[in-house]
């Protein structure tokens, strides 16, 4: 039987849960559900008869299963558990805030293959760290070995929950109160592009009651197993989908969301894809009026003229920090912790936390304000790309991941990264990152490709990986070349 530590994948539990390769069995959902509940026990102070536990799961074909193995376990705890069903991953966090939940688990693999499935957990202070889900799966291991009981007794106290209707009501009434009027989308065409995750409630149950034509949508309805494209703004294909749909229906913006909708993109009118550095940019904008100076956390492989764009066109502060949207969410709420302005926390994979909303990674949450900003600049006359057009945008780059060898290979990279250091630091023709906060990034001068590099170590797994951008069409491969020449120890 496989050890439940080998389930944790960063801040989750994960793993696969179809066929005869499941790990998701009865017993260890129980023993991981039980284990959750004498964790938040003694984290917010009460008996477990005194908790409120939310429980919910995105689309998965495993998902009904499991998060009932978890009601089942949670409720013998003596818990009292709110059965919310199928919900986004943010719905889940807001049961906290919306129905009265103390902590909240779901069910979701977020954009990973239909097999796979995990466990998120929360309270009202956020996720769970990698540290927290580490000490579950501890005691879970403990649980699973003495036996837990996988059936509630008699005195089981398990309701249905509305959750998901307080969550719609809860998006619309911010588009209403900033946009007024009882139908404040009206005359607006946006489609969305669900990929057959649990994002679809977005057109149905936000946007067409407040007015929007949402003809143009596509894969609305959940099916676990992404019959059409996988659900992920990060998959090409996934972009594809959407920007055929605006297209084909002459919509005006479209939104799409990975499984559970804790990721966001969207496309304009034209086709423009604005994700990765072009949807921070515009998540940016969206966060800093009203706070100018504002810092921006981001994770460390956004772009220069991302920078730029930051700190000299909208006047606020860019932090790169390090990849991970736990590490950047946590260092935003360290910098707030420290009496600095930080509005806005986001990673180029699409997560995005806004200070305003509790810091939680939302991808309904930051359309519906990208929505909102969408309508004041039709009626101004502007659009979305207006407001991102002086974001310098590179003229190549490129991705590369090496594989390292040796059994301690946190200690080989980071050797390879002090050996690539070193060598930097001895031309005159590259300049090190004045903000290296991990691995190492440096720029090139403009006859040695004129761009950046960055080399960072994987956490948890053995690999390096690189990226490079450049303002030059041949500038990323120069760049490769003479990374090659300075960090020969990778191949």
């Amino acid at each position: 039987m496989k050890e439940l530590i080998s389930l944790l994948s960063g801040t989750d539990v994960r793993g696969v849960a179809v066929g005869e390769k499941n790990v998701f069995d009865a017993a260890t959902v129980a023993a991981i559900a039980s284990a959750f509940v004498d964790f938040a026990s003694e984290l917010l102070g009460k008996a477990p008869c005194e908790l409120t536990v939310a429980v919910g799961r995105d689309c998965r074909i495993s998902g009904e299963r499991i998060a009932g193995g978890i009601i089942r376990a949670v409720a013998e705890k003596g818990c009292r558990v709110l059965d919310c069903g199928m919900a986004s991953t943010p719905a889940m966090f807001m049961s906290t805030v919306l129905a009265g939940a103390d902590a909240a688990v779901q069910v979701t693999a977020s954009h990973h293959p239909a097999d796979r499935n995990g466990i998120k957990f929360f309270t009202a202070e956020g996720g769970f760290n990698a540290s927290q889900v580490k000490e579950i799966l501890q005691k879970a291991e403990l649980l699973r070995s003495a036996g837990v009981p996988e059936e509630p007794d008699a005195s089981a106290d398990v309701s249905p929950c509305g959750l998901t209707g307080l969550y719609y009501a809860h998006l619309r009434g911010i588009i209403s109160s900033q946009l007024g009027a009882d139908a404040p989308l009206s005359g607006m065409k946006i489609a969305v592009d669900a990929g057959n995750g649990v994002g679809g409630f977005f057109a149905t149950d936000v946007l067409a009651p407040l007015g929007a034509d949402v003809s143009g949508s596509v894969y609305l309805e959940p099916d676990g197993t992404f019959p059409n494209h996988v659900p992920n703004p990060e998959a090409p294909e996934a972009m594809d989908s959407l920007r055929r749909a605006v297209l084909d229906s002459g919509s005006e913006l479209g939104l799409c969301f990975d499984t559970d909708v804790d990721r966001a993109a969207c496309v304009d009118e034209a086709g423009l894809e604005i994700n990765r550095n072009r949807l921070i940019a515009l998540a940016a904008a969206v966060a800093l009026e009203g706070h100018p100076g504002g810092v921006i956390v981001t994770d460390s492989v956004t772009s220069d003229g991302l920078k730029k764009f930051i700190e000299n066109d909208l006047g606020g502060v860019h932090y790169r920090y390090r990849r991970g949207y736990k590490n950047v969410i946590d260092k935003a709420r360290e910098l707030c912790a420290e009496g600095v302005d930080c509005p806005l926390a986001i990673e180029t994979s699409g997560h995005a936390a806004l200070r305003e909303n509790y810091f939680l990674d939302d991808g309904a949450y930051l359309m519906t304000k990208i929505v909102i900003l969408a309508a004041k600049m039709k009626k101004e006359g502007g659009t979305l790309a207006s407001l991102i057009e002086k974001l310098e945008e590179p003229e190549s780059e490129l991705e590369k991941r090496f594989t390292l060898t040796r059994e301690d290979f946190a200690a080989e990279g980071d050797e390879i990264l002090k050996d690539l250091v070193s060598r930097c630091e001895k031309l005159d023709w590259a300049t090190p990152a004045p903000d290296n906060r991990e691995g190492f990034r440096a720029s090139f001068d403009a006859s040695h490709g004129d761009g950046w590099f960055l080399l960072r170590r994987s956490v948890h797994d053995p690999v390096m990986v690189l990226n490079i951008e450049s303002r030059l069409p041949d500038g990323a491969a120069r760049i490769f070349e003479e990374f090659t020449r300075l960090c020969p120890g990778l191949r």
